[in-house]
């Protein structure tokens, strides 16, 4: 097998391993992170409805002043600040964090810090 098809068979398996276990164990929305080499993005998600209740992203016009000049990581945690301002302003306080194929460290990480700050619990 090509080593390409191998690193994309593991972060399959990665991703599906982390969203059947948040899937099994709550009802509560979860906070999706998906992240590329430039961008960053976060959206919480409620899997009954199957339906986006918030989500912010590095390439909204409405960041582009706060966001300009920083580094990705610096880009990151003005993300989850404003995902966690965003979900109190839906009313939601708790959230499951879906990380989807990506570890949880460097951009995911201050992400994750940066909505905690903010007020979300998870």
């Amino acid at each position: 097998m090509k080593a390409t098809l191998v690193k994309q068979n593991r972060r399959t398996r990665r991703a599906l391993s982390v969203r059947s276990h948040i899937r099994q164990t709550t009802t509560l929305p979860r906070l999706s992170v998906s992240r590329s080499s430039k961008h960053i993005a976060a959206q919480i998600i409620d899997d009954s409805k199957g339906a986006t209740l918030a989500h912010v992203t590095t390439t909204s016009k409405k960041l582009t002043s706060a966001l300009g000049g920083k580094t990705k990581t610096e880009r990151a945690k003005v993300i989850g600040a404003e995902i966690a301002k965003l979900a109190k302003e839906k009313g939601i306080e708790t959230v499951v964090f879906d990380r989807g194929f990506t570890r949880y460290h460097g951009r995911v990480k201050a992400l994750a810090e940066a909505a905690r700050a903010g007020g979300l619990k998870f």
